[in-house]
Parts: C-alpha cells; structure tokens; sequence
C-alpha cells in the first residue's frame, strides 16, 4: 500500500486558505449581522444571540459528518460541500436580516433556517479540513501547521472586515445583501483552489474506507469513546474551551465599568488580547516545531503551561477588581490572550496527533467529537459568563465581586483543564506518521519524563 508523502509548507499554507475563508463568513454573519439586528433593527440582544447559539448546537453532529467522510475516502468533497453550505447560509442571512425590516416573524423563520446550514456548512468543512491535515502533516511539523492554520483563519477575518466595511457603507440592506454574497462566492472559489490536488493518494484512503465500511457510525462512536484517551481528551477540549469562552462577552463591559473605558477604548482592548493571542500561536508554532524532535511530549508540555499561564492572568484580573483603575489592564488582557494562544494552538497539534494515531478510517470521526465539544462549550460559555455576572450582581449588589467571582471561576477552570491534560497521553514523533499511511497503529503511552 502507498504512503502518502507529508504536505509540504506550500500545501499546508494553502489549506489554510480554506480557513480563512472559513473565518470570513462566519465573522460576517455573527459579529456583522449581531450588529444590524442589535442597532439597525432595534431587536433585542436575545435574538441574534440565540441565532448564534443555535449554530453552535447544529455542530454537535460533527461526529456524524467525520464518520461520512472517513467512510467516503475523502476530505476533499467534504470540505467544498461544507464552505459551499456555508456561504449559502451567510448570504440567506443576510436576506432573512432584511426580510426582518418588514416582516419579522419571517424573517426570523429564515435566519433559523440559514444559521441551521452556517452550523452544518462550519461543521462540515472543518472537521474534514483538521481531518486532512491530520493525515497529511508530518509530527514534527504539526506545531507550525496548527499555528499557519488558525492565523490564516484570523487573516480571513480581518481581511474580511476591513473589506466589506468599505463596501458597506452608506449601509443599506441591499448592499448587506450584495456584499454577503460577493463574500460567500469569494470564499467558495478560494475553498476550491486550495483543496484542488491535495488529496493526491486518493486510492490508499478508498481503500481504508472499504476495509472499514462495514462499520456504522454508532459502532464507530462506541468505539472511540470506549478509548480512555479519546474520551479524555474529549473532557479536557470541552473543559478548557469553556474557560476560554466565559470572558468572550464580559470582558469589555467590565473595561467600561471598572476602568471607564470608551467603547473605542474597549474594542482596541479586545485587538490587544487577539495580538496577544497572535504571539502565542506564533511561539508554539516556531519553538513547538524546533523542539519536536528532541523533546516529543513538547505540545502537551505547551498545553498544560498555557492553561496554567491563563488561570495565572485570570486571576490577575480578579485582583484588578479591588485595584481599578490603577491595575496595568492592558498588559493582564495581553497575557490572558498570549496564554490562550499557546494553550490552543498546543491543544490542536496535539488533536491532530491523537487522531492520527488511530488510523485513517477513524480520523474524522474522532475530529468531529472533539469539534462538537468545542461547539458544545463555545455556546455555553458566551452564556455561563453573562449569567454568572448577571447573578453575581443580583446576590452581592456589588460589580467588583460580579465580575472578580467570574473570573475566579474562569481561573479555576483553567487549571481543571490543566490537571486533565497531564493525564493525557503524547503521541511518539513518527507514530502518527505510520497509521496514517495505512501502518501499524501505535498504543498510547505516556513518556517516560511524564
């Protein structure tokens, strides 16, 4: 049986082209679209937070979609099926946004239907997307891969923003309308280059698929759960994305409160914590990738310090309560997004690791629970943090106890997700490499400096 050859820096850059285009549309649809339906429209905050949630919910079947494409041979179909939903949904969106101009009720019955296919497009794509770079990337240059791939997603959205803010202005819903779908077209068609030809051993995958078509997608989920290592990782990925989530949607309003910040002053504060953020990747990416050789546990050593770096500046922040405005805040948020730089970009290589250990015909699967985790956390983390402030609030009557009690908690979390990552085994370097070319699967096994 043939081995696929490892994807070179070219080929691992342009699959980062499809998470960019990825990170486009939904930048356009939940943070452009919130905006329109919150000021434009008057509605309440509930709705387009809700419409959100609900995409969130729909990725839970990421599991199934993984388990499709295991079973088909191919990523390819998948990721282009995906991306094509996806900008079907953002542009009905923003169509359903308009309709609610006039006829909310409608309008409203549209955009559940459109965030519906965002959910099943996002899910589809970037399961399959992570799935293939599982099975194409070699070990030791996973770090840098998972880095190259989620900063390209954060180009997509900024590049994206900045864009249809030019083209958008003076707003109106038609140009809504029209910049949604130039937006959806443009990703499809750069979805489309990217993937073309990276699937090149197309045969080796069919092959692994008919070996395992027999098996039903139930027998496939009974069996990766059934695997201590998947189903801990699972509870370490839904455990440290909810502590990564809770601040999502508190953060600027207690900048504002606590430390009179203008909204201009808040939303620059949230730039500084995505460039912080920024660093983090990079430093994984480029120390993960010189030190793979020589020390093979690094991603987990990088998961584990980042998860604890971040409960260290969450509990910065809880300090700051008693100490605004004189608190350095700016500085505590750039930490807080450089530890969760490096914590998530260490938690994706390792994924990717874990997954290819166990073969070519359950990649996408195991890909898929992890994503459904993440979705899972991602909805209810943006809501645990409002609520615990808003009860916060109610019980002790108090901002600075509100806000500090949730940022503890995030804390907290944090070293949780900690404690569960050092319980989780390291893939050996070249491990992967093997079942993933059709080879022996390798047993887990902690390293000996573990």
């Amino acid at each position: 049986m043939a081995r696929t050859a490892p994807l070179n820096w070219f080929g691992i850059a342009r699959l980062g082209l499809v998470q960019a285009a990825l990170g486009g549309i939904v930048a356009l649809t939940t943070s452009t679209l919130n905006r329109i339906m919150v000021v434009e429209l008057n509605l309440a905050a509930v709705v387009p937070g809700a419409l959100v949630g609900l995409h969130y919910g729909v990725q839970m079947a990421r599991p199934l979609w993984g388990h499709g494409s295991d079973r088909g041979g191919r990523r390819t179909p998948w990721i282009v099926g995906g991306i094509a939903l996806l900008a079907l949904g953002g542009f009905g969106a923003a169509v359903a946004t308009s309709v609610m101009a006039d006829n909310f009720a409608i309008g409203l019955v549209l955009a559940i239907a459109d965030f519906i296919l965002i959910g099943i497009g996002v899910g589809a794509a970037g399961t399959s997307l992570l799935a293939l770079l599982a099975s194409s990337v070699a070990p030791e240059r996973r770090p840098a891969a998972a880095t190259v791939v989620w900063l390209m997603m954060i180009l997509g959205i900024v590049l994206t923003s900045v864009v249809s803010g030019r083209f958008l202005d003076p707003f109106s819903m038609s140009r809504l309308i029209a910049v949604a779908g130039a937006t959806g077209l443009a990703a499809l068609a750069l979805t489309v280059l990217a993937v073309a030809g990276v699937e090149t051993s197309a045969s080796r995958r069919a092959m692994a698929a008919r070996e395992s078509s027999a098996v039903s997608f139930r027998e496939s989920l009974a069996d990766t759960w059934s695997d201590p290592q998947a189903r801990l990782f699972t509870i370490f990925v839904f455990v440290s994305m909810l502590g990564y989530s809770m601040q999502d949607l508190i953060l600027e309003p207690f900048a504002g409160l606590m430390f009179g910040m203008t909204p201009g002053q808040t939303t620059q504060l949230s730039g500084l914590q995505n460039g912080g953020v920024f660093c983090g990747m990079v430093l994984v990416g480029v120390a993960g990738s010189l030190l793979a050789g020589r020390i093979p546990a690094i991603l987990k050593y990088f998961t584990v310090g980042g998860c604890v770096l971040s409960g260290i500046a969450l509990a910065g922040l809880t300090a700051s309560t008693t100490a605004a405005p004189a608190w350095p805040l700016a500085a505590n948020v750039f930490a807080l997004g450089f530890s969760n730089g490096i914590f998530a970009v260490a938690a994706i290589g390792s994924m990717m690791g874990l997954a290819g250990a166990a073969g070519p015909s359950k990649i996408g699967l195991r890909m898929g629970l992890w994503g459904a985790a993440q979705a899972v956390a991602f909805g209810l983390g943006g809501f645990v943090g409002t609520a615990a402030v808003d009860l916060g609030r109610a019980i002790s009557g108090s901002v600075r106890i509100a806000y500090g009690s949730v940022f503890l908690l995030e804390g907290l979390v944090f070293l949780v997700a900690a404690a569960i990552a050092l319980r989780i085994a390291s893939v050996r370097a070249g491990c992967a490499t093997d079942a993933a070319a059709g080879g022996p699967a390798p047993a887990y096994g902690l390293q000996a400096a573990e």
